[in-house]
């Protein structure tokens, strides 16, 4: 997703699944702890208003303002779920990316510094 959004222009779009079917509208907006980018979004789905948690990072905002999620609506709607306006635990976060089937590996860090020897001139 487009990282330079402002996440509270979110709040209020409508959001629809992979096949165009509405889902509902996002009701709020969860930044990555470490980040600050917009992470998760909570959608309020259908009668009961119930908050299905989905992940920002595949979906797509579209040019006529709605937010396309790349799942079925089923599996939205089954998502686990936390309520909304508290903070996700890191357990939370990951039963979410375990629901959505997506990689929960860690990025490659960075490589370290390699020690070849000592610079010429200096005492080994």
């Amino acid at each position: 997703m487009q990282t330079d959004i402002d996440p509270r222009n979110l709040i209020g779009r409508k959001a629809f699944d992979r096949n165009g079917a509405k889902i509902g509208t996002i009701d709020e907006i969860y930044l990555d702890d470490a980040t600050g980018a917009p992470e998760w979004a909570a959608i309020r789905t259908g009668l009961f208003s119930r908050d299905a948690f989905v992940p920002l990072e595949p979906s797509e905002l579209t040019g006529d303002g709605t937010l396309r999620i790349p799942f079925d609506r089923d599996l939205i709607k089954d998502a686990p779920d936390f309520g909304v306006g508290r903070h996700l635990s890191p357990a939370q976060e990951l039963q979410l990316y375990h629901h959505y089937g997506l990689d929960t590996t860690p990025p490659e860090p960075p490589p370290q510094d390699r020690n070849f020897g000592h610079i010429a001139g200096d005492p080994p």
